[in-house]
């Protein structure tokens, strides 16, 4: 029997390192495949959608269109060895699909994003775009024999020694820009790509263009008729002038352009109705930008509109018209999933039952509706990454169609659970992800990863990274605070003003809470962030410089000047305050009080800061402060830079380097085992 004993605790010994190599780590980490955009065909029977892998070789994403059928799940690959492939967009009829793909330019130019159309009964996809400065988006008419595209202007052509001045005027830009940033405009070209394209609309104004992260730029939307668009149109193409973006509509026939409600400020992402007669577009609740975004109808005639989302009161990032154009599907973050609401336009709405699957949503949910009335959604749930789910009707249960992340959900993965906890009058929540091997009565190193935004949310979706962290045998707490958007137009609204003590007093609270589990080793508490997460571990490591062991702050706002004067929303940024910091010496001492470099001579705690040196969002020289900060005041820190555009890589290599870094920085400073037992 000893022997029987001994063998069997020799098997199990043997088959420890496979479960141990059965967790999320690295390699699983970037094997996830990407799912996005999905697009029912007109006939009701196959959606298809933008399926992306990493290749780590070339350092891209690869993206191909892949069509599955509704009725079997079976997939097929549509489009191969092309670069830059997305946006599917169906003709009316079905018979064709438009795409966006990389094509080659003018010599000695990048290949640029352009349209291919791509027949649907066989043959080749057809380039029918040639704009120098590439397709940013596009729709089709609705008799399916036109295009129109939104495409940034070319520069001025200059001659003689003036080809060298490369002199331009710079205006509410971001402090990287190289160059006047050029007006984008609607051009229409025959689908059949039978003739040029030409030109809609002109002048220094411009559509809104896209700095991710955020949702997409305006798409364009034609009226039933096919007589009119409707976009969206801001005055200028300065990022710091969005704010002043409006609905619009131009007559096909005639060029004419009038605005649809006559409102200053804050409308976008303009759809007609199915019978022509209305528009529903977004805008925040009472035309303010720190309140939570609704969507109003207006009729196509004109009129200020109105709110038909008031009473569901979460901050509305879709609106789809459903097929009978008596309601709108709308969707937004909600608690701790992402919902779906069928509003009618009149009465009250009524959320769909999706269970705990969640549809995507970074800023914009990513669903599409049928002509028939269903429903099709990119998902997650807390243990399966994305997947493509369909509901037959509005009142059906989710199907999931996809199983391309087999791989990932089949992994050991660590159990996730809400968290609440109350904090003066609100009742906030968060998310805990446990280590796969997590026993009851011990206690764990603690990993804050605090959610960006702040205009964001933590929820009960598959969290990569929050699941590669627990694998390490830690437990991660990604709280929820006031500025979130999943709990209404009061919680979101209570940053205002107060961006970094209230909501810093919200996370404190949360790890009280998580404390009082007992399920903590508190000698080993991490705090880290990204973006504003980066900007709330600085403001906690230097108004809380008690009890923290080690701290991570990516790309962290740590300036609130520097985020008015020089990031691409620069004066913008006003909103958060009430107004400019240079008209008032009160608000100025607002901005910098509100700024946790203020207080970094307190910091203690060892220190990793990241960021790409191309960051837009949030301008690297707010990270220079912090280190230098750091550094003269004797505090343990390093500065990882990327030499890469935007607020995060884009590219598989450095997102898994960034993981790497952030990850191995915690264990280097938490040191020892990954628990310890409570009696200890």
């Amino acid at each position: 029997m000893k022997r029987h004993l001994a063998l069997a605790i020799a098997f199990v010994a043997l088959a420890l390192p496979t479960v141990a190599q059965s967790r999320m780590d690295l390699d699983a980490f970037g094997r996830i495949v990407r799912v996005a955009d999905p697009q029912i065909a007109p006939d009701g029977r196959s959606i298809v959608m933008t399926v992306s892998r990493a290749n780590f070789e070339d350092n891209r994403y690869d993206a191909d269109l892949v069509r599955v059928d509704i009725g079997t799940g079976k997939t097929k690959t549509i489009t191969s060895g092309r670069r830059g492939v997305g946006q599917p967009r169906w003709s009316p009829s079905g018979d064709r699909l438009g795409f966006l793909a990389q094509a080659p330019g003018a010599p000695g130019h990048e290949p640029k994003p352009q349209v291919f159309i791509l027949p649907m009964d066989g043959g080749d996809a057809r380039r029918v775009t040639d704009a120098p400065n590439g397709v940013q988006h596009f729709a089709w008419s609705p008799d399916g024999a036109t295009i129109a595209f939104a495409t940034a202007d070319e520069a001025e052509k200059r001659t003689g020694i003036e080809r060298h001045n490369r002199s331009f005027e710079i205006g509410n830009d971001d402090f990287l820009i190289q160059a006047a940033p050029l007006p984008t405009h609607i051009w229409l070209v025959p689908s059949d790509g039978g003739a040029p394209a030409r030109r809609l609309t002109s002048g220094s104004w411009s559509l809104p263009t896209s700095f991710p992260p955020g949702p997409p730029a305006s798409p364009l939307s034609w009226s039933p008729d096919g007589k009119s668009i409707a976009f969206t149109r801001v005055e200028t193409p300065h990022s710091g002038d969005f704010d002043g973006s409006r609905v619009h509509l131009i007559d096909v026939a005639s060029g004419a352009v009038r605005a649809l409600t006559g409102r200053p400020k804050f409308e976008a992402h303009p759809v007609f109705s199915p019978d022509g007669s209305r528009i529903a577009f977004w805008r925040p609740r009472d035309g303010e930008s720190s309140n939570v975004n609704e969507i109003h109808l207006a009729p196509v005639t004109g009129g200020a509109g109105a709110s038909v989302t008031s009473s569901i009161d979460r901050h509305m990032a879709r609106a789809l018209w459903m097929a009978d154009g008596s309601s709108l599907l709308v969707g937004a973050n909600d608690g701790t999933k992402v919902s779906l609401w069928v509003q009618p336009l009149s009465g009250p709405p009524r959320k769909l039952a999706l269970g705990d699957v969640s549809p995507s949503s970074s800023f914009w949910v990513d669903l599409t509706v049928g002509k028939d009335g269903s429903v099709a959604f990119v998902g997650t749930t807390a243990n399966r990454p994305a997947e493509l789910y369909y509901l037959s009707s509005a009142t059906a249960t989710p199907k999931r169609l996809t199983d391309l992340n087999a791989a990932t959900a089949s992994l050991t993965l660590g159990r996730t659970e809400v968290i609440e906890w109350q904090s003066e009058g609100f009742r906030h929540n968060g998310i805990l992800t446990y280590p796969p091997d997590y026993q009851q009565g011990r206690k764990y190193p603690l990993v804050l990863v605090i959610h960006g935004g702040p205009r964001a949310e933590s929820l009960e979706t598959f969290a990569a990274q929050a699941q590669l962290f627990a694998a390490r045998g830690w437990v991660i707490f990604q709280p929820n605070y006031r500025g979130s958007d999943q709990l209404g137009q009061a919680y979101q609204h209570a940053i205002v003003n107060d961006a970094g003590a209230g909501p810093g007093r919200d996370v404190m609270a949360g790890v009280a809470a998580v404390k009082a589990l007992g399920i903590v080793d508190e000698s080993r508490i991490a705090v880290t962030g990204w973006s504003y997460g980066g900007y709330m571990t600085t403001w906690l490591i230097g108004n809380y410089p008690e009890g923290w062991r080690v701290a991570m702050a990516g790309a962290p706002v740590t300036d609130n000047l520097d985020q008015y004067n020089l990031g691409d929303g620069n004066v913008r940024r006003a909103y958060a305050f009430g107004g400019s910091p240079w008209t008032s010496a009160d608000r100025m001492k607002a901005f910098m009080d509100q700024s946790p470099i203020t207080y970094a001579s307190r910091i203690r705690t060892p220190t990793l800061i990241m960021q790409n040196m191309g960051d837009y969002r949030v301008t690297p020289t707010q990270a220079f402060k912090l280190y230098h900060a750091l550094k003269d005041n004797g505090v343990e820190t390093k500065f990882i830079g990327y030499p890469l555009p935007g607020h995060n890589a884009a590219d598989p290599v450095h997102q898994r380097d960034v993981q790497r870094r952030w990850m191995e920085w915690v264990a280097q400073h938490f040191g020892g085992t990954s628990s310890t037992s409570s009696q200890q």
